[in-house]
């Protein structure tokens, strides 16, 4: 093989380890950075406001459990003499 040709074979290999191994550390950073692409944050700030509007849901729902076990314990009392 000619000199020119390994040397260039070499030097390839070595680029090309130089990229993978700087492209790994950058997602590595980019992932324990939380760097979140735009849609992914309309999804989360979605998912956000449902569960705020489920939770205020079950809140109204247990008040008003609790007006009908109201309701209901009052007129067991008002039967029982």
């Amino acid at each position: 093989m000619e000199p020119v040709l390994i040397v260039a074979i070499v030097f390839g290999g070595v680029v090309l380890g130089l990229v993978v191994i700087g492209s790994t550390i950058l997602m590595a950073i980019k992932i324990l950075k939380g760097d979140m692409s735009r849609k992914a944050q309309r999804l989360q700030t979605e998912e956000a406001r449902v569960l705020q509007e489920i939770h205020q849901g079950l809140e109204r729902m247990e008040s008003r459990l609790e007006a009908l076990e109201t309701i209901l314990f009052d007129k067991k009392g008002k039967k029982i003499p």
